[in-house]
């Protein structure tokens, strides 16, 4: 048996303002660096180790890494930080507020563009300053052959999310895992979601239903062979 934490990041500062963030990069609330400081707290009392951890390139779940490892006792804890990790793209929402959102679109349309499964918000144009192809971070990204053109959302439902993460599940998690390392991901809600849809055989009609709050690492106790799901608990 193998333990694989899952740590959602803590608070953002448009979690706070009740913004869509999506790939937008915000940093954490003081509430956030709270929530990620005893989220490190809570792993050493329950005395986790880690060997690697992944992240996303958005800095509030890199912040939250970074604070959860020194409160661990683990600050230099091999990091390795993919798009791939990233939050879901709310297309053309993002940096609205919700209910100002629902009030322009109504509350039916808007809940569906954020509880459907399979159903993108709004797309961006290629010339929005939100669209990733427009930000010097993803412009390295593909300069340095870590990312393709073809990989830059103008939009995104929760499928989306789950098919870009994949390959990085498939090729690096799972045989690193299977190594025998001891692994924790420090994501965001919806990256996280498509995880767990992955690791229990999730439909996207029940993952629907999981959610994943700021702060609170998840615990997954696997079987080394086959990462059947043993058991699962927040700490």
């Amino acid at each position: 048996m193998i333990k694989l934490v899952l740590l959602r990041h803590g608070q953002s500062e448009w979690n706070l303002e009740n913004k869509f963030t999506g790939w937008t990069d915000v940093d954490l609330s003081p509430n956030g660096v709270r929530e990620a400081k005893e989220a490190g707290e809570a792993m050493k009392k329950a005395g986790l180790v880690f060997d690697v951890a992944y992240t996303s390139v958005l800095k509030r779940a890199n912040r939250t890494l970074d604070l959860a490892l020194e409160a661990l006792g683990q600050p230099d804890l091999p990091k390795f930080y993919t798009w791939r990790l990233n939050e879901r793209h709310y297309g053309a929402l993002q940096g609205l507020n919700k209910a100002e959102s629902a009030v322009k679109w109504g509350d039916e349309q808007v809940h569906i563009w954020r509880r459907s499964a399979d159903i993108q918000p709004p797309a961006l144009t290629a010339d929005d300053p939100r669209f990733p192809g427009n930000q010097e971070k993803y412009r390295e990204l593909i300069k340095t052959g870590k990312m393709e053109e073809k990989d830059l959302p103008l939009t995104e439902c929760l499928i989306d999310t789950a098919n870009r993460f994949r390959p990085c599940f498939e090729k690096e998690i799972i045989p690193a895992i299977k190594a025998g390392k001891r692994i924790l991901i420090a994501a965001h809600g919806n990256s996280l979601r498509a995880l767990v849809m992955e690791l229990e055989h999730l439909t996207p009609e029940e993952i629907l239903k999981v959610e994943i709050p700021t702060g609170k690492p998840l615990v997954y106790e696997l079987d080394e062979k086959d990462l059947r799901v043993l058991n699962k608990y927040y700490l």
